[in-house]
């Protein structure tokens, strides 16, 4: 077939923004599609990558990642820059005839039998997750569990990389062992103890791949299908998932201004097995557990023989006064099972958290870590150990405390200006996100949805729920967001809520 120069015309090619699927690969589905069932022809030139950026309205970027997928698999020949074409040599047997004819797959391939554990988890944390695999173009207003990203030190990170580069390859041909580099638990447990008064030895210090990992992991170990756990209503729908995948039965117990109630928790299920808590900045709505509450939930553990998982969501940011100590510090009875990642610190792709076990569970934890990946990427533990031994990290906290409170700042005052009467939103005392609330009888999923179809990213408060929510919000990151991206983020937010 003669080849034009300026490339097929691709008329049937649409992106839908408001997939949760990215849109590189609804373009490579898409042509895809196309060559298997011979609207595009073998031979046939494709247009560059930059004039179909142009036609589909999105950044070059997605467009050569999508054709890169293409040449990999044997779709494409030529090279990008020098002309695309779709390949000659596709097997007759993967091309689908134009005129009706058989399914790809035979008829008989029945859909796969799920377990209903999984199928649970994914119903409480696919809408969720979908808003981080949202097209990059996207600015990162207002991406939750995302630091800033824009003000980490990349160079000091890659020399210190470069640096430990040789010193690897001692290490790297054999297995590690499963509780991680020892001298990255032992910075990890100095560090605990000084900054969030945490009671432990490096030998109590578990290397995981971040904290939805850690979670995942102690469930595994200590709970069986059908076992009750008490669950922060409304709560971290990340945790919701992964004791869900478990087979625990999830108790919401309700959460005031002092944090979850352990008499209502005792009330609906005072023989659970273990309760999951954010007690120094409540996931998502921001607020402290009280002392009072805090003892009562160790009294309750310590009664009932239970374990309480403390994930301590981003308590370093905390600016009306110095971080609270940890719920794990004043824990006599070894109850408390303390997780912490720092991907939500430093940068998501760097799948390194922790756990600080009790003494009686670190053999146990260990072995099934050992089982599941064995141990985390050594190279990562040393940069890690590292940044942390020459006190970067330390500084880049306080950094990032100070950056964290001018972006909140920032948020509340465009939203003075741009979403009175139509999203209420109230400061909090720490952290990276804050909760908007939004008029009676107002479906936050639709809120969201229609943020997102303005290029603003927002989840909805109901997700973190188990039970039908009082009143629907939504939860805005701000941390990941530069000032630039704040502001025109609130604006977007702005013409979404008055469209509904």
């Amino acid at each position: 077939m003669p080849k034009r120069a300026a490339g097929a015309i691709l008329t049937g090619l649409s992106l839908d923004r408001t997939q949760g699927t990215p849109l590189h690969r609804q373009l490579y589905d898409g042509l895809r599609d196309a060559i298997l069932s011979q609207r595009l022809m073998p031979g046939e030139r494709l247009p560059s990558t930059r004039t179909l950026a142009e036609e589909l309205g999105v950044s070059r970027r997605t467009v050569v990642d999508a054709f890169l997928q293409l040449y990999a698999e044997g779709y494409l020949d030529g090279r990008i820059g020098a002309g695309t074409y779709v390949a000659q040599t596709l097997p007759d047997d993967f091309l689908i005839a134009a005129t009706p004819s058989p399914p790809l797959f035979a008829a008989s391939s029945a859909s796969p039998q799920l377990s209903q554990r999984f199928l649970a988890q994914r119903a409480h944390t696919d809408p969720v997750l979908a808003q981080f695999q949202t097209d990059k173009e996207q600015g990162r207003a207002f991406l939750l569990g995302t630091p800033a990203l824009d003000e980490f030190p990349n160079d000091l990170w890659g020399k210190i990389a470069t640096r430990i580069g040789r010193g690897t390859a001692a290490h790297a041909n054999s297995y590690q062992h499963a509780a991680g580099h020892l001298p990255l638990r032992e910075a990890v447990a100095s560090y605990l103890g000084a900054a969030r008064g945490v009671r432990c030895r490096a030998e109590q210090v578990l290397i995981v791949a971040g904290a939805q990992q850690a979670i995942s992991l102690i469930a595994h170990v200590l709970i069986d299908p059908g076992d009750s756990v008490w669950m922060e209503e409304p709560g971290y729908f990340g945790a919701k998932g992964a004791l869900l995948g478990a087979g625990a039965l999830l108790v919401p117990v309700p959460v005031d201004g002092e944090g979850l109630d352990s008499a209502q928790g005792r009330r609906l299920a005072p023989n659970a097995r273990l309760a999951f808590v954010t007690p120094s900045h409540q996931m998502p709505l921001g607020v402290t557990m009280s002392l009072p509450r805090r003892l009562a939930l160790l009294e309750w553990a310590r009664d009932s023989n239970a374990w309480i998982i403390e994930d301590d969501y981003d308590s370093e940011y905390r600016y009306a006064s110095r971080p609270l100590a940890a719920l794990q510090s004043l824990d006599t009875h070894e109850r408390v099972i303390y997780t912490g990642t720092f991907s939500k610190v430093l940068f998501p792709s760097l799948r390194l958290g922790y756990i600080v076990a009790p003494s009686a569970l670190v053999d146990s934890l260990t072995a099934a870590r050992r089982l599941m990946d064995s141990h985390s990427p050594l190279r990562d533990q040393l940069i890690l150990t590292e940044f942390m031994r020459e006190g970067h990290f330390e500084r880049h906290i306080r950094r990032m405390r100070a950056l964290y409170q001018e972006r909140q700042s920032m948020l509340l005052e465009a939203a003075r200006r741009e979403l009175a009467g139509v999203l209420d939103i109230a400061p909090a005392d720490g952290g990276m996100h804050l909760v908007g609330y939004l008029p009676l009888g107002t479906d936050d999923r639709q809120a969201a949805l229609e943020a997102k179809r303005q290029g603003v990213r927002a989840q909805a408060l109901s997700y973190n729920y188990l039970e039908a929510p009082e009143r629907s919000g939504l939860v805005l990151g701000y941390a990941a967001a530069s000032p630039a991206e704040i502001i025109e983020g609130v604006r977007g937010l702005a013409t979404a809520l008055r469209r509904i």
